[in-house]
């Protein structure tokens, strides 16, 4: 009986071993296919008026680890994410640009709703994100302070996966800088 039940348990931890693997394998494919276009190298000019009304330029903040982050008031992991945005923001250079999620003042509205503080473009058309690749939301870039993407990311992205990328952009950054 013993060892009935044992290679019971044994067939059935393989057989959930392996669903798990499928389930990764799905969503590994199903996250490079909705990352096929992104940009990669070289991130194009972002040159835009905050929601605030001051002038953002990506140019201008070139020598520091950036992230890029595109979102829509209309997305549930959007969401998700939002309150790791704003804690990130209040400790690292962040942009976001609300894709195709209306006007200022609704964008506005949503930010005051929800308590947001971090920078944002309004990419009402799609134009920005268009630029980058930007096919599905949420969707990360993180930029490093030579000016080049160094990450890439789209879906949800843990507040701490965020902030270990930026580190490993200005890191690497750094270190790279200092081989002759």
């Amino acid at each position: 009986m013993k060892t009935r039940l044992q290679k019971l348990l044994k067939i059935r931890g393989i057989k959930f071993t392996i669903e798990i693997c499928l389930i990764l394998l799905v969503f590994t494919i199903i996250k490079t296919w909705m990352q096929r276009n992104m940009i990669e190298g070289t991130p194009p000019a972002i040159q835009a008026s905050l929601l605030d009304g001051k002038h953002f330029d990506l140019q201008s903040i070139k020598g520091k680890t950036t992230l890029v982050h595109f979102w829509a008031t209309w997305c549930g992991i959007c969401k998700l994410e939002q309150d790791s945005i704003n804690a990130i923001s209040k400790a690292h250079t962040v942009i976001t640009i609300a894709m195709k999620s209306g006007n200022a003042t609704e964008i506005r509205q949503y930010m005051l709703k929800h308590k947001l503080s971090f920078p944002v473009i309004v990419d009402a058309e799609g134009h920005i994100a268009k630029q980058y690749g930007v096919q599905a939301v949420p969707a990360s870039f993180i930029i490093n302070p030579q000016g080049k993407i160094s990450f890439r990311e789209t879906g949800y992205t843990s507040n701490w996966g965020l902030r270990i990328r930026l580190w490993l952009a200005g890191f690497n950054a750094t270190s790279s800088q200092q081989i002759p």
